[in-house]
């Protein structure tokens, strides 16, 4: 008898009506959060290939008992090997480490460069601008954590109180680029590693909600509906060269960002050079997938009850939205703006300003649909994968100027 009861007492039921008070209510919540984003993943087909995986590793990391991920072997942003050494690891914490040790984010920068076309941008330079625009995002969130910062020491609010470097992990959540924002934190401030990594993620994956409205507000009937001329043709001798320049010249000027961007222009010379076709399609198909479910899991892992659920993780997710907002709406204001000198006929569609976050390519998609709903016969996709691309590249700049003014 004595063994039933102590097997009963290992199920998870009893465990969460043991510690329902202390924290077993949150695994609870979590746990329909991790259902309710699968639903999201399958039923609605909400990026299905991030949101699947995120909702996996948020379902394994809140099963009770089943000791998948300890957050204890990463107190304070900080790998503690002799907690790991000691036994009891889990799987999810070894697949974690890979995000830990900014592994995951330079390979999932290498499958995108495989999968990205830069004619686009090539073809229509102006892109780099719409692409630069939606990095004020970035800023502005970064200046005004800052101030909220000023306001919570003045007024004692310990909740609203980050400090220059956490201002700067929570801004770049506004480049809409998860790997840029994994590897970006993990340098910053790596104990706001797991609220940081899911809001990226999830704002990615929600692209197709939240920007519509925004685009919709900042610009009339009338701009939605402008038709943009065709796109000059890029030769194959420009897409070889401008991987290798971008790379010298980004290394360059903002070292710490050329292991990402040094990444994504390997991976896009592959594609583009044509004597590594095998390499190329390696890296666009199988390790992309499978970094893609590692990261995804990893990143799931992190959003545990007591963290996920606590008031300042859900501030830290309120300023990303926020600052995913402000980066959409940079875009197609910074867009109206040249319009303002462009002669007609020459005109941009503002819609394609807010492609330039790194979303790639579910920005570009959104500009494309909105585009279509006033004009069914505009196609827009090919003149917002220039921004979008440009955005790519300008996230990648932006963190390596948040990891040089701020560390």
């Amino acid at each position: 008898m004595q063994g039933v009861i102590d097997f009963l007492k290992e199920t998870g039921f009893y465990q969460i009506y043991d510690t329902f008070l202390e924290g077993g209510w949150q695994q609870l919540v979590m746990i329909l959060i991790a259902c309710l984003l699968c639903y999201l993943a399958i039923v609605k087909k909400f990026e299905p290939l991030l949101l699947l995986p995120i909702a996996i590793g948020m379902l394994l990391t809140n099963l009770p008992g089943a000791g998948m991920f300890h957050e204890e072997f990463f107190a304070g942003g900080h790998v503690h090997w002799d907690l790991m050494g000691s036994g009891g690891a889990g799987l999810i914490d070894i697949l974690y480490l890979g995000v830990k040790l900014g592994i995951y984010p330079c390979l999932i920068f290498i499958g995108v460069g495989a999968m990205t076309d830069f004619g686009p941008l090539l073809s229509n330079p102006k892109s780099l601008i719409l692409g630069a625009a939606a990095q004020i995002g970035i800023f502005a969130t970064v200046a005004g954590v800052m101030g909220v910062n000023a306001l919570a020491t003045v007024f004692d609010w310990e909740l609203l109180k980050f400090d220059l470097l956490d201002a700067g992990s929570i801004g770049i959540i506004g480049g809409a680029d998860g790997p840029t924002a994994i590897f970006t934190t993990s340098i910053l401030s790596p104990e706001l590693l797991g609220p940081i990594a899911v809001a990226a993620y999830s704002y990615m994956a929600l692209v197709p909600v939240i920007q519509p409205p925004i685009m919709r507000a900042l610009t009339t009937k009338k701009e939605r509906a402008i038709v943009m001329t065709s796109l000059r043709p890029v030769t194959r001798t420009q897409k070889i060269i401008f991987p290798i320049v971008i790379t010298i010249f980004v290394a360059f000027i903002v070292p710490s960002a050329a292991p990402l961007v040094g990444c994504l222009m390997f991976g896009n010379l592959l594609r583009e050079c044509g004597v590594c076709e095998r390499l190329s399609k390696t890296v666009q198909n199988e390790l992309m997938n499978i970094v893609t479910v590692l990261l995804g899991i990893s990143v799931g892992a992190t959003a545990t009850g007591s963290t996920f659920l606590s008031p300042r993780t859900l501030i830290i997710i309120v300023m990303g939205v926020v600052a995913f907002g402000v980066a959409s709406a940079s875009g197609v204001l910074i867009a109206k703006f040249m319009n303002l000198f462009l002669p007609e006929g020459k005109k941009i569609n503002p819609l394609i300003g807010s492609a330039g976050v790194s979303a790639v390519p579910m920005a570009a998609r959104v500009s494309q649909k909105v585009g279509q709903e006033e004009n069914p016969g505009n196609f827009l996709l090919m003149h917002a994968m220039g921004p979008n691309v440009a955005g790519v590249i300008g996230s990648a700049i932006a963190a390596g100027v948040l990891i040089a003014m701020l560390t």
